[in-house]
């Protein structure tokens, strides 16, 4: 862990582990390893966050490429599982509601990528992604339904989250493709896998069920996959 090797620079080594993923932990390392300057290392971290981790770095020095190996193995340690419930009323009694999701969103501090069949204005997750879309430390990737994107449609999704990437099914092999994933992860980090869409009734009124993860390991390794496949399955939307 972080701490286990933090010493007079332990308050920069924490910052560092409070503001990378373990993606941009060992990528940062990597790069430093074959010799790349901080200017060029900073590249495998957002915009938004190189202002913060530069001087991180720079105090750190010599020590910094073992902090970045230990960010990276603590974060691929998981260290939370809930369910996830929406139901009528307040009879949901058992783990965490739906609704909360919009809440992690607006605490994200790095990225969030989400992935829907329906989305619907009513949501709570429509104003949190906006909001998100807005912070230019927030890198946000939305990947939604074509055929179910008619109101709002993908085009107004996109102007909606300017500032993000939102990508559409299209067709592979000649045949339609559909977007049933139900997903959003926060920096790389917490992720909730639900059968709610992002609309009001999925979020406060159904019957619906998921699972809230804290897996580093498990939630990289999704945005992987979705990234490998991106180009054959999804198109960019212009806002």
């Amino acid at each position: 862990m972080v701490s286990s090797i933090m010493s007079a620079d332990g308050g920069a080594a924490a910052e560092l582990g409070r503001l990378l993923s373990g993606r941009q932990a060992r990528e940062l390392a990597d790069r430093l390893v074959h010799g790349e300057t901080i200017t060029m290392a900073l590249r495998a971290v957002p915009p938004g966050l190189r202002l913060s981790i530069r001087p991180l770095l720079e105090q750190l020095a010599g020590g910094v490429v073992p902090i970045l190996r230990a960010i990276e193995g603590s974060r691929s340690l998981s260290t939370a599982l809930d369910p996830l419930w929406t139901m009528p009323g307040t009879l949901a009694q058992a783990g965490r509601l739906t609704s909360s999701i919009s809440h992690l969103v607006e605490g994200a501090r790095q990225a969030v990528t989400c992935s829907t069949f329906n989305f619907q204005r009513s949501s709570a997750l429509w104003d949190a992604l906006a909001a998100a879309a807005r912070r230019p430390e927030i890198e946000l990737r939305v990947y939604i339904d074509n055929r179910a994107a008619r109101s709002p449609s993908a085009e107004e999704v996109a102007a909606r989250l300017r500032g993000g990437v939102v990508m559409r099914t299209r067709e592979f092999d000649g045949r339609y493709v559909r977007n049933h994933a139900k997903f959003v992860i926060v920096d790389h980090r917490f992720l909730i896998t639900t059968s709610a869409n992002f609309s009001w009734s999925a979020e406060r009124d159904n019957v619906e069920f998921g699972l809230w993860i804290d897996d580093a390991t498990l939630a990289e390794s999704i945005e992987r996959e979705l990234l490998r496949v991106e180009d054959r399955l999804f198109e960019r939307v212009d806002a």
